[in-house]
């Protein structure tokens, strides 16, 4: 899965844009391994209902960002990036994940608006890498940053 996502984020910096594929592609791979994954281990078992609802609600403010933009501020494509990663980590995995994307990503936007000439404050940045970051590193180490009491599904 981590693989996937490393070929999404190299090609958002390139080219500034998710292909539909590859997110459609990581985002079912995530939604079967929802029947599929539990506890570290392999067995089919039905999601609960928090675990199958995880990556919509996690996308939501991604898409609702988007629709009341026009896109200006965000693109579709992260939304559907983060579909996949509600389902990977769960809820309380996706949102620690996202605080570090978010964090991560506005250190290194300030820095490059500071140091290289080229970038302002209405540069496109891409934040897929962003999101795969944080969520790589929510998933190393398990994070809840929330201390919430959700299982991880």
């Amino acid at each position: 899965m981590f693989s996937l996502l490393l070929v999404i984020a190299v090609y958002d910096l390139k080219h500034k844009i998710i292909p539909d594929m590859l997110s459609c592609i990581f985002g079912a791979l995530a939604f079967t391994g929802l029947f599929f994954f539990l506890d570290s281990s392999f067995y089919p078992h039905l999601p609960s209902v928090l675990g199958f609802f995880s990556g919509i609600l996690v996308a939501l403010p991604f898409a609702l960002l988007w629709l009341i933009s026009g896109g200006k501020w965000m693109g579709l494509g992260d939304a559907k990036l983060v579909l996949g990663i509600g389902w990977l980590l769960g809820l309380v995995g996706a949102l620690s994940g996202l605080v570090i994307a978010v964090w991560s990503g506005a250190v290194i936007g300030i820095l490059l608006v500071i140091f290289f000439k080229h970038y302002g404050m209405k540069s496109e940045i891409p934040f897929a890498p962003y999101l795969i970051f944080g969520a790589f590193v929510a998933f190393i180490f398990n994070l809840n940053l929330f201390g919430l009491l959700f299982f991880y599904d």
